[in-house]
């Protein structure tokens, strides 16, 4: 992570009014909508900040439930025979178009998912669920291991085992 960066739960001291990532939806959520999300416990937001105020980037977690049969079937048959899966939800990450070139996307990725990891452990997790807002966003997340459901290219999952290997832990 760039120096003096720190991530840390969306406040009303950040200026979501200045954040631009490129991507319309993106940023309107975070401007309008995040807030809104935390106050009512729909997801938990958190940001990428050099100065406590401006914002690198964001990312939002939730809890979340996939379907046994949405899941590639040689990795479903081995898990259970319960019809839901517990899982965690990325619902959104995003990086300033100001802050490009600089890792930010994979900073916030593995916050992400290294906070996952640890919530897992009070709050049983399957995996890591994505919805890639576009191709660009999907060759992103495939890079760092995310696998496509089969019928569904655009929601992609990685395994809390395969988190736990990323960041050396014990199974």
């Amino acid at each position: 992570m760039p120096d003096n960066f720190k991530i840390e739960p969306l406040g009303k001291n950040h200026d979501r009014a200045a954040f631009s990532c490129g991507k319309e939806s993106l940023d309107r959520y975070l401007k309008t909508q995040a807030g809104q999300a935390v106050g009512k416990n729909l997801a938990a937001v958190f940001i990428l900040t050099s100065d406590g105020k401006r914002i690198a980037g964001y990312y939002t977690l939730s809890s979340y439930a996939v379907q046994l049969d949405e899941i590639p079937e040689e990795i479903g048959k081995k898990l259970t025979r319960m019809r839901e899966i517990p899982a965690t939800l990325l619902g959104r990450l995003a990086r300033s178009a100001e802050f490009r070139g600089l890792g930010i996307g994979g900073v916030l990725l593995a916050n992400t998912l290294k906070r996952a990891l640890q919530n897992s452990a009070q709050v049983a997790s399957w995996a890591v669920i994505v919805e890639a807002i576009d191709e660009e966003a999907a060759e992103f997340y495939k890079h760092y291991g995310f696998i496509p459901f089969p019928n569904q290219p655009s929601r992609l999952f990685l395994p809390m085992n395969s988190i736990q290997k990323m960041f050396g832990e014990e199974e």
